[in-house]
């Protein structure tokens, strides 16, 4: 049989580019320590998982982490989950973050920009004489170690601040963006019992100012003890005080974050201050290669686990742009202005968002100065090879463009990009260090390339949450990661591996398709979709029927003034079938009014399919968890007609 060709190089290193790298003297550093001998990068990322201890006490050494007790072993003991590292130290993320203050304490750290033209700057040490009077009024407020600082926050410079004179107490930080329902709010903080609720009193999005202080107000409210209400707007009204930094353990609460809440309440996922550090030096400073001189902007709301790598980006000494308004207004490539105003030299974004610009026919490297850009990520969905090319002939035709998966599960990277070796088209470029992936095979095996399998990881990571909260036993944890076996991690993906060592994703494994004992992803339904612009967005779901039957229905949601005629229907399916395989083409295309979506725009294809299999509505959907929860109520009536046709409707 003939070999496949590999798909097409959009961006490849140059020789003079890799030794420029921090990847570079971390391998040297390497070598000097450990004797590792690592010719390129698929080798470094070997030692790094089969010498877990040994990388990542390289990765604290070369970041320059500052703490007590780090010279014991990194991994005292490699087991998953309740891996135990760094078993002796005390250090504290904050203190890590603002020691640029003393190095480079006249550069910008956060360039803070918004829909009305303003711009407000914070040097690093502007940046930690801010975050000493916010810590030194929440100790006034009575908040110590191990306490809860939440925050309803749009992204602001205020929120980062926040955040790190929270961490620099040794107290827990939580954030939700003020655009989330009250109720979804609510349900995420009032477990967490925070002592003080952070506040802005008002940002302007899409052109309307927006008054958070009502929402903020009723959810102070509703919180268990009342916690005090401090507003962040002007944190110059503060008085001055020193810089302090309380010192905890490696795996001390840094912060909660929370599942997107579709399919039942939202889990508290906890991370630990070391963990996150650790991340931080591997996942920027070493996979993006960033640090200082570098400027990195991501239009993420608070709530969506990218908004952590702007605090995870100034670990590495990058400056960070922060912007609370809409991302594609008034214009749809909005963020390449922000790009081109700021100076940023990395975007992180969405995938959907890089479509949206495509389809809505704008060049952005030629609307704006993008001269500094040297880094696309993009993530939160499959990017279509479509959209892949347009970014390189549209955007900048030397950027690298790296697609990267991970989760807020570890609030990283598992799979993605590096700067060592060539993209191709379609592919996420490898592992990322230190994270032991394995396609898992349905008999436990590892499947072969290109053969679509369970994503695992082998062993653990630093990043890993140290709990889930309100969990005390564990139980939750267990069941999330470690259900279908206790030996591995089972993240919830289906991808691939291609014969170069790169991957494939193929979209959640718990929404796979299933057709005639073939599994598929959602995701080349997807991908084939973005090419056709009637489609603003669609779902597809795999149904069992009665007596072993299998329906597999995609909803469309359609553009304005466009009909699901026999034309377009016809168009559909032959794209699918072009661009993915006869088995991706749908039993059934229906036109749908929307699809309910996250509010990070990730679609909910397990909840709606348990709406179809006879789920009660208000415990299959987690509506507060929605950017349009109305559009629920169709699939509501459309399920109830299935199960009526099939035999399945309750009485």
């Amino acid at each position: 049989m003939a070999a496949v060709a590999a798909p097409e190089v959009t961006w490849a290193p140059t020789e003079e580019s890799m030794r420029a790298t921090s990847l570079w003297s971390f391998r040297e550093l390497a070598a000097r320590r450990y004797g590792v001998e690592a010719n390129d990068y698929a080798e470094l990322w070997r030692w790094s998982v089969d010498e877990p201890g040994e990388f990542w006490d390289v990765v604290r050494e070369h970041a320059g982490i500052i703490g007590d007790g780090l010279t014991g072993p990194a991994l005292a003991e490699r087991r998953m989950p309740g891996a135990v590292w760094y078993p002796n130290a005390r250090l504290n993320y904050s203190e890590n973050v603002l020691r640029w203050a003393r190095t480079q304490p006249d550069q910008t750290a956060i360039v803070g920009l918004d829909e009305d033209g303003g711009r407000v700057e914070y040097t690093w040490a502007g940046l930690e004489a801010a975050t000493a009077a916010l810590a030194a009024r929440l100790r006034e407020l009575g908040v110590g170690p191990g306490d809860v600082v939440a925050a309803v926050l749009p992204n602001i410079p205020q929120a980062l601040v926040g955040l790190l004179a929270t961490a620099s107490i040794g107290a827990i930080w939580s954030v939700c963006s003020p655009d989330f329902a009250e109720q979804a709010i609510i349900d995420r903080l009032a477990p967490l019992a925070p002592i003080v609720l952070l506040g802005a009193s008002g940002y302007t999005f899409k052109g309307a100012s927006i008054d958070a202080r009502p929402r903020v107000a009723a959810v102070a409210a509703a919180l268990p003890g009342s916690p005090v209400v401090e507003y962040v707007d002007d944190l110059s009204r503060l008085p001055s005080a020193p810089a302090t930094y309380t010192r905890v353990t490696f795996e001390h609460p840094l912060w909660v974050l929370f599942s997107s809440g579709t399919t039942g309440a939202p889990k508290g996922i906890v991370h630990g201050h070391g963990g996150i550090l650790l991340e931080a030096a591997k996942g920027i400073g070493l996979q993006f290669d960033l640090g200082p001189g570098d400027r990195y902007f991501t239009a993420a709301n608070t709530s969506w686990m990218v908004w952590n790598t702007l605090a995870n980006s100034l670990a590495v000494g990058a400056s960070v742009v922060t912007y609370p308004g809409s991302s594609n207004w008034p214009d749809v490539d909005r963020q390449f202005a922000l790009v081109a105003e700021s100076r940023a030299t990395m975007l992180a974004t969405g995938a959907a968002y890089l479509a949206l610009v495509e389809d809505a026919g704008l060049r952005p490297g030629e609307r704006h100065d993008l001269s500094r850009l040297h880094t696309i990520m993009s993530t939160g969905s499959v990017l279509a090879p479509s959209t892949w090319r347009w970014v390189h002939d549209a955007v900048k035709a030397d950027v690298h463009l790296s697609s990267d998966s991970g989760g807020t599960d570890v609030c990283g990277g598992l799979i993605g990009g590096n700067p060592w070796q060539p993209v191709h088209l379609g592919e996420l470029q490898g592992p990322t260090l230190g994270v032991p992936v394995q396609v898992r095979a349905a008999d436990g095996t590892e499947a072969p390339a290109g053969e679509v399998g369970e994503l695992v990881l082998t062993g653990p990571l630093p990043s890993m949450p140290v709990a889930f909260w309100n969990d005390p036993d564990g139980a939750l944890y267990r069941a999330a990661y470690f259900a279908d076996d206790p030996a591995v991690w089972t993240h919830g993906d289906w991808i691939s591996r291609t014969p170069r060592g790169g991957f494939v994703v193929h979209g959640r494994s718990d929404a796979t398709l299933n057709r005639d004992g073939v599994r598929l992803g959602s995701a080349e339904i997807y991908a084939a979709l973005q090419s056709i612009p009637e489609v603003v967005n669609s779902v597809v779901l795999g149904l069992e029927t009665p007596g072993g039957g299998y329906w597999m229905p995609l909803f469309v949601q359609l553009a304005d003034g466009a009909d699901l005629d026999d034309e377009l229907v016809t168009r559909i399916r032959s794209t699918i079938r072009a661009r993915a395989t006869a088995r991706h083409v749908p039993d059934a295309i229906e036109a749908v009014p929307g699809i309910p979506t996250t509010h990070t725009g990730k679609r909910i294809e397990v909840p709606l399919k348990k709406l179809f299999v006879g789920q009660n509505p208000d415990t299959a959907v987690t509506r507060g968890s929605l950017a349009n929860p109305e559009a629920v109520d169709w699939f509501v009536e459309r399920a109830r007609v299935f199960r009526a046709e099939n035999g399945r409707e309750r009485t």
